[in-house]
Protein backbone atom coordinates (compact mmCIF):
# COMPACT_ATOMS: atom_id res chain seq x y z
CA UNK A 1 0.00 0.00 0.00
CA UNK A 2 1.02 3.26 -0.64
CA UNK A 3 -0.08 6.86 1.31
CA UNK A 4 -1.05 9.54 -1.25
CA UNK A 5 -2.31 13.42 -0.22
CA UNK A 6 -5.44 13.85 -2.54
CA UNK A 7 -8.09 16.61 -2.37
CA UNK A 8 -11.57 15.96 -2.23
CA UNK A 9 -13.15 19.46 -2.64
CA UNK A 10 -11.48 22.87 -3.68
CA UNK A 11 -10.17 25.58 -0.76
CA UNK A 12 -8.05 26.02 1.44
CA UNK A 13 -4.90 23.68 2.60
CA UNK A 14 -7.09 21.74 4.98
CA UNK A 15 -8.67 19.96 2.34
CA UNK A 16 -5.55 18.40 1.66
CA UNK A 17 -5.63 14.87 3.47
CA UNK A 18 -3.31 11.62 3.74
CA UNK A 19 -4.96 8.69 1.62
CA UNK A 20 -4.12 5.13 1.92
CA UNK A 21 -4.13 3.60 -1.93
CA UNK A 22 -3.76 0.35 -3.60
CA UNK A 23 -1.17 0.62 -6.28
CA UNK A 24 -0.81 -1.70 -8.71
CA UNK A 25 2.02 -3.12 -11.09
CA UNK A 26 3.56 -0.44 -13.20
CA UNK A 27 1.63 -0.80 -16.63
CA UNK A 28 3.20 -0.87 -20.34
CA UNK A 29 5.01 2.30 -20.95
CA UNK A 30 5.21 2.87 -16.81
CA UNK A 31 7.89 2.91 -14.12
CA UNK A 32 7.10 2.72 -10.35
CA UNK A 33 8.98 5.53 -8.33
CA UNK A 34 9.94 5.25 -4.64
CA UNK A 35 9.61 9.37 -3.19
CA UNK A 36 13.23 10.12 -1.41
CA UNK A 37 12.02 13.80 -1.49
CA UNK A 38 8.67 15.80 -3.37
CA UNK A 39 8.84 18.74 -4.41
CA UNK A 40 5.96 21.80 -3.14
CA UNK A 41 6.04 24.47 -5.87
CA UNK A 42 3.18 27.25 -5.85
CA UNK A 43 1.09 26.11 -8.78
CA UNK A 44 0.34 23.30 -6.53
CA UNK A 45 -1.75 25.75 -4.52
CA UNK A 46 -3.54 26.71 -8.05
CA UNK A 47 -5.26 23.14 -8.46
CA UNK A 48 -5.71 22.71 -4.63
CA UNK A 49 -7.97 26.09 -4.76
CA UNK A 50 -9.24 24.89 -7.75
CA UNK A 51 -7.64 28.10 -9.90
CA UNK A 52 -6.62 25.51 -12.08
CA UNK A 53 -9.78 23.09 -12.21
CA UNK A 54 -9.24 19.14 -11.96
CA UNK A 55 -11.55 16.46 -11.70
CA UNK A 56 -12.46 15.60 -8.35
CA UNK A 57 -10.91 13.74 -6.43
CA UNK A 58 -7.53 14.27 -7.07
CA UNK A 59 -3.80 13.73 -6.30
CA UNK A 60 -1.79 16.90 -5.93
CA UNK A 61 2.21 17.42 -6.81
CA UNK A 62 4.33 17.72 -10.12
CA UNK A 63 7.50 17.21 -8.77
CA UNK A 64 9.42 14.43 -7.43
CA UNK A 65 12.63 12.28 -7.15
CA UNK A 66 13.68 8.50 -6.20
CA UNK A 67 14.40 5.21 -7.19
CA UNK A 68 13.00 3.10 -10.46
CA UNK A 69 11.79 0.22 -8.20
CA UNK A 70 9.69 -1.32 -11.43
CA UNK A 71 9.14 -0.83 -15.12
CA UNK A 72 6.20 -1.98 -17.13
CA UNK A 73 5.99 -3.28 -20.78
CA UNK A 74 8.15 -1.84 -23.34
CA UNK A 75 9.98 0.86 -21.02
CA UNK A 76 13.22 1.69 -22.60
CA UNK A 77 13.90 5.06 -20.65
CA UNK A 78 14.79 3.88 -17.13
CA UNK A 79 15.62 0.46 -15.37
CA UNK A 80 15.40 -0.28 -11.70
CA UNK A 81 17.48 1.29 -9.50
CA UNK A 82 17.82 4.57 -11.86
CA UNK A 83 17.63 7.39 -9.63
CA UNK A 84 15.42 10.14 -11.69
CA UNK A 85 13.81 13.03 -11.70
CA UNK A 86 10.17 14.71 -12.80
CA UNK A 87 8.22 17.76 -13.23
CA UNK A 88 5.59 16.94 -15.54
CA UNK A 89 2.90 13.91 -15.77
CA UNK A 90 -0.44 13.56 -14.34
CA UNK A 91 -0.79 15.09 -10.97
CA UNK A 92 0.70 12.79 -8.15
CA UNK A 93 3.71 13.22 -6.86
CA UNK A 94 2.24 13.87 -3.43
CA UNK A 95 3.09 10.43 -2.39
CA UNK A 96 5.44 7.87 -0.81
CA UNK A 97 5.40 5.51 -4.22
CA UNK A 98 3.63 6.10 -7.56
CA UNK A 99 3.43 4.65 -11.32
CA UNK A 100 4.28 7.25 -13.40
CA UNK A 101 4.71 6.65 -17.83
CA UNK A 102 8.44 6.84 -18.22
CA UNK A 103 8.72 9.06 -20.39
CA UNK A 104 8.46 11.99 -18.29
CA UNK A 105 11.34 10.52 -15.78
CA UNK A 106 14.94 11.88 -15.97
CA UNK A 107 17.98 9.67 -15.00
CA UNK A 108 19.75 11.83 -12.31
CA UNK A 109 23.73 12.00 -13.21
CA UNK A 110 26.13 10.95 -10.16
CA UNK A 111 26.85 14.31 -9.03
CA UNK A 112 23.42 15.67 -8.33
CA UNK A 113 21.25 13.85 -5.05
CA UNK A 114 17.83 12.94 -5.05
CA UNK A 115 16.72 15.27 -1.82
CA UNK A 116 18.70 17.73 -3.79
CA UNK A 117 17.11 18.11 -7.02
CA UNK A 118 13.62 17.57 -5.49
CA UNK A 119 13.23 21.05 -4.07
CA UNK A 120 14.06 22.84 -7.23
CA UNK A 121 14.10 20.90 -10.75
CA UNK A 122 11.12 22.20 -11.89
CA UNK A 123 12.21 25.72 -10.81
CA UNK A 124 15.46 25.78 -12.73
CA UNK A 125 13.52 23.84 -15.47
CA UNK A 126 11.58 27.02 -15.28
CA UNK A 127 14.26 29.53 -15.09
CA UNK A 128 16.09 27.45 -18.28
CA UNK A 129 13.46 28.01 -20.39
CA UNK A 130 12.74 31.72 -19.49
CA UNK A 131 16.28 32.24 -19.57
CA UNK A 132 16.87 30.26 -22.79
CA UNK A 133 13.91 29.87 -25.02
CA UNK A 134 11.10 32.89 -23.99
CA UNK A 135 14.05 35.81 -24.46
CA UNK A 136 17.42 34.20 -24.94
CA UNK A 137 19.65 36.52 -22.36
CA UNK A 138 23.31 37.54 -22.65
CA UNK A 139 25.94 38.72 -20.64
CA UNK A 140 25.80 42.41 -19.79
CA UNK A 141 21.23 42.61 -20.25
CA UNK A 142 19.38 43.64 -17.29
CA UNK A 143 16.39 42.62 -16.43
CA UNK A 144 13.62 42.98 -13.52
CA UNK A 145 12.25 39.33 -11.81
CA UNK A 146 9.54 39.73 -9.30
CA UNK A 147 9.61 37.46 -6.00
CA UNK A 148 13.50 37.48 -5.93
CA UNK A 149 13.59 35.59 -2.76
CA UNK A 150 10.96 32.92 -3.83
CA UNK A 151 11.53 29.47 -5.19
CA UNK A 152 11.98 30.47 -8.55
CA UNK A 153 13.21 34.12 -7.74
CA UNK A 154 16.46 32.52 -5.65
CA UNK A 155 17.16 30.41 -8.64
CA UNK A 156 17.18 33.09 -11.06
CA UNK A 157 19.20 34.81 -9.02
CA UNK A 158 22.06 32.53 -9.61
CA UNK A 159 21.73 31.64 -13.19
CA UNK A 160 22.02 35.29 -13.72
CA UNK A 161 25.00 35.73 -11.79
CA UNK A 162 26.37 32.63 -13.70
CA UNK A 163 25.74 33.87 -17.27
CA UNK A 164 26.65 37.66 -16.50
CA UNK A 165 23.15 38.74 -16.56
CA UNK A 166 22.34 41.88 -14.39
CA UNK A 167 19.27 40.44 -12.01
CA UNK A 168 17.00 43.46 -10.49
CA UNK A 169 14.80 41.65 -8.11
CA UNK A 170 11.99 42.42 -6.09
CA UNK A 171 11.17 41.36 -2.66
CA UNK A 172 9.03 41.94 0.30
CA UNK A 173 11.47 42.28 3.31
CA UNK A 174 14.92 43.16 4.15
CA UNK A 175 15.99 39.56 4.84
CA UNK A 176 14.55 38.53 1.67
CA UNK A 177 16.66 41.77 -0.09
CA UNK A 178 19.63 40.03 1.98
CA UNK A 179 19.01 36.79 0.45
CA UNK A 180 18.33 37.70 -3.15
CA UNK A 181 21.07 39.93 -3.36
CA UNK A 182 23.37 36.94 -1.33
CA UNK A 183 22.19 34.71 -4.40
CA UNK A 184 23.02 36.79 -7.21
CA UNK A 185 20.71 39.40 -7.27
CA UNK A 186 22.67 42.80 -8.76
CA UNK A 187 20.30 45.45 -7.11
CA UNK A 188 17.42 44.81 -4.79
CA UNK A 189 13.91 46.34 -4.63
CA UNK A 190 11.56 45.86 -1.36
CA UNK A 191 8.49 46.83 -3.07
CA UNK A 192 6.63 47.60 0.19
CA UNK A 193 9.03 50.49 0.82
CA UNK A 194 9.85 51.57 -2.60
CA UNK A 195 8.11 52.10 -6.17
CA UNK A 196 9.52 49.43 -7.99
CA UNK A 197 8.98 51.28 -11.48
CA UNK A 198 10.70 54.01 -10.41
CA UNK A 199 13.37 52.59 -8.43
CA UNK A 200 14.01 50.40 -11.97
CA UNK A 201 13.76 53.66 -14.05
CA UNK A 202 16.87 55.21 -11.50
CA UNK A 203 18.40 52.19 -11.43
CA UNK A 204 18.81 52.16 -15.40
CA UNK A 205 19.40 55.55 -15.77
CA UNK A 206 15.86 56.34 -17.54
CA UNK A 207 16.37 53.00 -19.93
CA UNK A 208 14.17 50.83 -18.43
CA UNK A 209 14.92 47.41 -18.82
CA UNK A 210 13.91 45.03 -21.99
CA UNK A 211 12.16 41.92 -20.28
CA UNK A 212 10.18 41.27 -16.76
CA UNK A 213 9.66 38.05 -15.02
CA UNK A 214 6.03 38.09 -13.49
CA UNK A 215 4.94 35.61 -11.31
CA UNK A 216 3.16 37.45 -9.04
CA UNK A 217 0.44 38.87 -11.14
CA UNK A 218 -2.45 41.07 -10.72
CA UNK A 219 -0.75 43.47 -8.24
CA UNK A 220 2.26 43.89 -10.36
CA UNK A 221 0.61 44.00 -13.87
CA UNK A 222 0.50 47.78 -14.14
CA UNK A 223 3.95 48.47 -12.83
CA UNK A 224 5.41 45.86 -14.66
CA UNK A 225 4.58 47.05 -18.14
CA UNK A 226 5.81 50.73 -17.02
CA UNK A 227 9.31 48.88 -16.11
CA UNK A 228 9.64 47.94 -19.41
CA UNK A 229 11.31 49.71 -22.71
CA UNK A 230 9.70 50.31 -26.04
CA UNK A 231 9.14 46.98 -27.33
CA UNK A 232 10.06 45.24 -24.34
CA UNK A 233 8.55 41.85 -23.13
CA UNK A 234 6.13 41.23 -20.33
CA UNK A 235 6.91 37.74 -19.22
CA UNK A 236 3.72 36.14 -17.09
CA UNK A 237 4.57 32.97 -15.43
CA UNK A 238 2.41 32.90 -12.32
CA UNK A 239 -0.50 34.17 -10.13
CA UNK A 240 0.83 34.32 -6.48
CA UNK A 241 -1.19 37.51 -6.12
CA UNK A 242 -4.84 36.57 -8.56
CA UNK A 243 -5.22 36.37 -12.03
CA UNK A 244 -4.06 39.42 -14.43
CA UNK A 245 -8.16 39.54 -16.18
CA UNK A 246 -9.77 42.48 -18.06
CA UNK A 247 -6.91 43.77 -19.93
CA UNK A 248 -7.11 46.60 -22.51
CA UNK A 249 -4.56 45.65 -24.93
CA UNK A 250 -4.47 48.85 -26.29
CA UNK A 251 -2.50 49.67 -22.90
CA UNK A 252 0.67 47.65 -24.33
CA UNK A 253 0.41 50.36 -27.44
CA UNK A 254 0.32 53.18 -24.85
CA UNK A 255 3.56 52.37 -22.38
CA UNK A 256 5.37 51.81 -25.44
CA UNK A 257 4.68 48.97 -27.68
CA UNK A 258 5.02 46.22 -25.96
CA UNK A 259 5.01 42.81 -26.19
CA UNK A 260 3.25 39.91 -23.39
CA UNK A 261 3.64 36.07 -23.49
CA UNK A 262 2.41 33.33 -20.93
CA UNK A 263 3.87 30.46 -21.34
CA UNK A 264 4.06 26.92 -19.57
CA UNK A 265 7.27 24.81 -19.00
CA UNK A 266 5.07 21.69 -19.66
CA UNK A 267 4.95 22.80 -23.46
CA UNK A 268 8.52 22.69 -23.63
CA UNK A 269 9.00 19.61 -21.56
CA UNK A 270 6.08 17.70 -23.81
CA UNK A 271 9.22 17.17 -26.07
CA UNK A 272 11.16 14.46 -24.52
CA UNK A 273 14.31 15.75 -26.59
CA UNK A 274 13.66 19.03 -25.27
CA UNK A 275 13.57 18.47 -21.57
CA UNK A 276 16.69 16.53 -21.69
CA UNK A 277 18.68 19.16 -23.06
CA UNK A 278 16.78 21.45 -20.55
CA UNK A 279 17.61 19.42 -17.71
CA UNK A 280 21.81 18.71 -18.64
CA UNK A 281 21.66 22.47 -18.77
CA UNK A 282 20.69 22.19 -14.88
CA UNK A 283 22.57 19.48 -14.01
CA UNK A 284 25.62 21.58 -15.82
CA UNK A 285 25.20 24.05 -13.42
CA UNK A 286 24.99 22.33 -10.29
CA UNK A 287 27.98 20.49 -11.23
CA UNK A 288 29.78 23.63 -12.08
CA UNK A 289 28.60 24.61 -8.35
CA UNK A 290 26.66 28.01 -10.09
CA UNK A 291 23.67 26.43 -9.17
CA UNK A 292 22.44 25.48 -5.59
CA UNK A 293 18.85 23.74 -5.33
CA UNK A 294 18.85 22.68 -1.60
CA UNK A 295 15.69 22.50 0.12
CA UNK A 296 15.54 25.45 2.86
CA UNK A 297 12.20 23.52 4.43
CA UNK A 298 11.59 20.01 4.99
CA UNK A 299 8.14 18.47 5.89
CA UNK A 300 6.80 15.59 6.31
CA UNK A 301 4.07 14.12 3.66
CA UNK A 302 1.35 14.33 6.44
CA UNK A 303 2.43 17.70 7.02
CA UNK A 304 1.21 18.66 3.57
CA UNK A 305 -1.07 21.28 4.45
CA UNK A 306 1.28 22.93 6.71
CA UNK A 307 3.88 23.40 4.00
CA UNK A 308 1.02 25.26 1.47
CA UNK A 309 -0.24 27.43 4.35
CA UNK A 310 3.66 28.29 4.56
CA UNK A 311 3.94 28.74 1.26
CA UNK A 312 1.07 31.26 0.79
CA UNK A 313 1.69 33.27 3.81
CA UNK A 314 5.15 33.62 2.39
CA UNK A 315 6.66 32.68 5.36
CA UNK A 316 8.88 30.04 3.22
CA UNK A 317 12.31 31.05 0.81
CA UNK A 318 14.09 28.98 -1.52
CA UNK A 319 12.76 25.29 -1.97
CA UNK A 320 10.72 23.11 0.10
CA UNK A 321 10.21 19.30 -0.06
CA UNK A 322 8.18 16.68 1.43
CA UNK A 323 9.32 13.53 2.69
CA UNK A 324 7.54 9.93 2.92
Amino acid sequence: MATQIRFHQTGSPDVLQLDTVDLPPPGAGEARVRHSAIGVNFIDTYHRTGLYPMPLPSAIGKEGAGIVEAVGEGVTEVAPGDRVVYCDGPLGSYSSERNIAAKFLVKLPQHVSEQHIAAGFLRAMTVEYLFNRTKKLHKGDTILFHAAAGGVGLIAAQWARAIGVNMIGTVSSADKAKLALDHGCTHVINYKTENFAERVKELTGGKKVPVVYDSVGKDTWLGSLDSLQPFGLMVSFGNASGPVTDVNLSILAQKGSLYVTRQSLMTYTANRATMLEMADNVFALMKGGKLDLAARQTYSLADAAQAHRDLEARKTVGGVILVA
